[in-house]
């Protein structure tokens, strides 16, 4: 298999994502750092993004079924990309401008509506303000936001190839 093959590509980007994904978990599990609701929709956004990659790779389409993919591969990062954007807004926001904290979701699931649910956890609380873990001075979602970058780029490499 040709290394440089959209197939290859697009099974390399998984592996890409399982990483990540392993690297959460261990965080969370092993380094005891609880996810904030904007983590757990990144989260998702990443195991949407590494799915489509997935199925990509083991289908091989041709030029057009390449590009569909690569499609919603993006919006998967788009929508990372926004809520890790959201989540860096809101580390620099001061504390006593930050709204409180949510209630659990078991609590919200039984309460609210799932539009009022999702609205809530998109908006962020002080939980996904808190930096507890930084690397090279820069936190979590900086390193998220990075990650969704460049799988915007692989995207948007895919669906510009010629092969």
């Amino acid at each position: 298999m040709n290394l440089a093959s959209p197939r290859s590509l697009f099974f390399l980007a998984f592996a890409g994502c399982a990483l990540l994904i392993g690297v959460a978990l261990y965080m969370e599990h092993v380094m005891g750092l609880l996810p904030c609701p904007l983590c757990i929709v990144q989260r998702i956004c990443i195991i949407g993004f590494g799915l489509v990659c997935l199925v990509a790779g083991i289908h091989s389409p041709g030029r057009g079924g390449r590009v569909a993919y690569s499609v919603l591969a993006l919006l998967f990062a788009i929508f990372g990309a926004t809520t890790a954007g959201r989540q860096i807004w809101l580390q620099s926001v001061p504390a006593d401008q930050l709204p409180s904290c949510l209630p659990s979701l078991e609590y919200m699931m039984d309460a609210l509506p799932f539009q009022e649910i999702a609205r809530l956890v998109l908006h962020g609380t002080a939980e996904c303000a808190e930096v507890s873990w930084t690397l090279l001075g820069m936190s979590i979602p900086e390193w998220t936001l990075l990650a969704f970058i460049a799988m915007s780029l692989f995207c948007l490499w895919q669906m510009l190839r010629r092969d």
